[in-house]
């Protein structure tokens, strides 16, 4: 049942789980699931506090096990995804995969780590395709990406009746991720995709492989494994799509996806250019110290707790900006979710030095209420490809991290709020590919 949480994944899905306090909540919460699905209750029955315990017996998660399976089907995962305070009380969700459907969990904890409440919230609205987007105008079939030892399932979308058209290559953000990016109801990648083809050019995207292999990145690895080499087949991929013009290839990055897309265009010479979407320009450590900072102001907790999560927390995270191993730091060095190696690899990297020495065009767009990637790297985009002819730059003040229109910055709880990409980002990017 339980999947792999990183602390880094704030760079798409932001929690507030930045302390081992919460990751301590993290494991019993996943633990309480795992009694109950092992019908074990009796078990799963002391995790509550005990008032709690007085009110609600083993019986009683029997039956609610008993109703909550018979409704959803075979449980295939239940991982917590975010934690927050209310008050007094810790709140963790967890994301709950059955064979028939999902549901999400919430299990409040009180500050001695006991339940004291299950509840579980009514489904979010489903997506709703763009209202920019046409069906008529494209076609989508399903294909294999071949990469060596792997296979990822894909999704090839062409224009009707267009030949010679341009075409994209989506690249996820970072975390495990299927081929439409989704996030809560959003799926922003779907919505780039369609919204390109129906604007008349043509697109791959991809299971991440971190969603098919989990077991392979259970020791050590890098951004190679995790993104690089699978962004490189499915650029091979696009060349074979019929009607695609072999030199209108691009690649579209988001969030560590962006700020990779310099490095795989290394190893990708077919590529015509690269949109870089709501990317890092600075080291992936600072990106994270940032979030949790900004977690924190959001938090409005006047208890000091929350400051004092943080203080515990940026000390975990600066370990992580190791530029080598050594006798003590092995490459499978566990460095607040990750292996060492993949901090040593990407500490090494300057993606806007990168960028610039590439002859591709470049086209860099941030959002102004992105909560994730801030404004600071847009800005150090800019600075650093000053003087380079070919790229551009899309700055909306509006767009969120998953580039879809919102009324502020907010936090992750938006994302559960179904919004689409914003029209004018779609329209940019296919305006650019058009240039």
């Amino acid at each position: 049942m339980k999947k792999a949480f990183l602390l880094f994944a704030l760079l798409f899905v932001s929690t507030f789980a930045f302390s081992q306090n919460v990751i301590s909540l993290f494991g019993k919460a996943s633990e309480f699931f795992n009694y109950l699905e092992a019908g074990k209750f009796d078990t799963a029955h002391l995790y509550f506090d005990e008032t709690e315990r007085t009110k609600i017996t083993p019986e009683n998660l029997q039956k609610l096990w008993i109703s909550v399976k018979s409704q959803l089907g075979d449980v295939e995962y239940i991982d917590p995804i975010q934690s927050k305070i209310q008050g007094e009380f810790y709140a963790v969700t967890l994301e709950g995969k059955f064979d028939r459907d999902v549901q999400t969990f919430v299990l409040m904890f009180n500050k001695s780590e006991k339940v004291v409440g299950l509840f579980m919230p009514p489904k979010a609205v489903g997506y709703t395709k763009p209202f920019y987007v046409n069906t008529d105008l494209y076609t989508e079939s399903s294909v294999y990406l071949q990469s060596p030892g792997h296979q990822l399932a894909a999704i090839v979308t062409v224009p009707k009746d267009v030949t010679n058209f341009p075409i994209v290559v989506l690249v996820h953000g970072s975390g495990p991720s299927d081929m439409d990016g989704t996030v809560g109801p959003n799926k922003p990648l779907k919505d780039i995709a369609t919204g390109l083809a129906s604007q008349g050019i043509g697109s791959v995207r991809y299971v991440k492989r971190t969603v098919i292999y989990p077991a392979e990145f259970a020791k050590a690895f890098t951004v190679k494994e995790e993104v690089m080499d699978d962004a490189v087949a499915a650029v091979a991929l696009a060349k074979t799509i019929k009607g695609a013009d072999v030199k209108n290839i691009y690649l579209f990055g988001h969030s560590l996806g962006g700020m990779l897309a310099p490095r795989i265009a290394t190893l990708a010479p077919d590529l015509k250019g690269m949109i870089i979407a709501a990317a890092p320009a600075r080291k992936l450590t600072d990106i994270i110290v940032e979030q949790n900072k900004y977690i924190v102001t959001q938090a409005k907790d006047t208890t000091g707790q929350a400051q004092k999560y943080l203080d515990e927390a940026l000390k975990l995270i600066e370990p992580s900006r190791l530029t080598k191993l050594g006798t003590t730091i092995k490459p499978d060095s566990i460095i607040i979710g990750l292996p060492a190696s993949y901090w040593v690899d990407l500490n090494a990297y300057n993606q806007v030095a990168t960028a610039k020495a590439s002859l591709k065009k470049v086209l860099v767009i941030q959002g102004g209420n992105d909560f994730q990637v801030s404004e600071t790297d847009f800005n150090l985009w800019k600075t650093g490809l000053a003087g380079k002819t070919n790229a551009t730059f899309k700055f909306y003040p509006e767009v969120n991290h998953l580039l879809s229109a919102q009324l502020e910055k907010g936090n992750s709880s938006q994302y559960q709020t179904m919004v689409n990409v914003a029209e004018n980002v779609v329209k940019d990017i296919a305006a650019w590919i058009k240039q």
